[in-house]
């Protein structure tokens, strides 16, 4: 089942953190996260699976940046989550995607017990100009059934920044 922005809102504190918290950025069923002004791209032709990849950091300025097609940005949001026993999920807000910037390829899923900020995998079809601070996510939260155990990989649990893969360590 998912929480309705009121749960949210009753849980935070308690078994959900959202720091910074707006009121005015809470919805029906869930809560927009914003976009922090630092991404990361990789600097390789080629990504390897099994090695760290060699990336840099972009800083967006206030009056944006404009995104190229076919290149895959790492953001994360201003917001630090954290849930103690509900699912974490994001999702792209639908405005954003009627741009053409994909806001997250495949890691929308989170597990019970992450605490952190959230890396966003940013796509785009066309070029788009994006700004620090945009309202370009958002989070909700499922129940969770029976018994279960945290979240507790020390590969992305308590993050302070953009996280680029790290695949590689799978691999060790």
């Amino acid at each position: 089942m998912i929480l309705s922005g009121k749960e949210i809102q009753k849980n935070l504190g308690r078994a959900i953190v959202i720091e910074p918290f707006n009121e005015s950025q809470l919805n029906p069923n869930s809560y927009n996260l914003r976009l922090h002004n630092e991404l990361l791209v990789y600097e390789e032709d080629v990504l390897d699976m099994k090695k760290p990849n060699r990336y840099k950091s972009i800083i967006i300025p206030e009056e944006g940046l404009v995104l190229e097609p076919g290149r895959l940005y790492l953001g994360r949001t201003v917001e630090y989550t954290a849930a103690e026993n509900h699912v974490p999920m994001l999702e792209g807000r639908s405005s954003i995607g009627r741009l053409g910037l994909f806001i997250h390829v495949t890691a929308g899923f989170g597990d019970v017990g992450f605490k952190g900020y959230w890396t966003l995998e940013i796509f785009c079809v066309q070029p788009i100009r994006i700004y620090p601070g945009v309202e370009i996510c958002q989070i909700y939260y499922h129940t969770i059934d029976g018994e279960f155990d945290k979240y507790v990989s020390g590969k992305y649990q308590n993050n302070e920044g953009v996280q680029p893969s790290l695949l590689y360590k799978d691999f060790e």
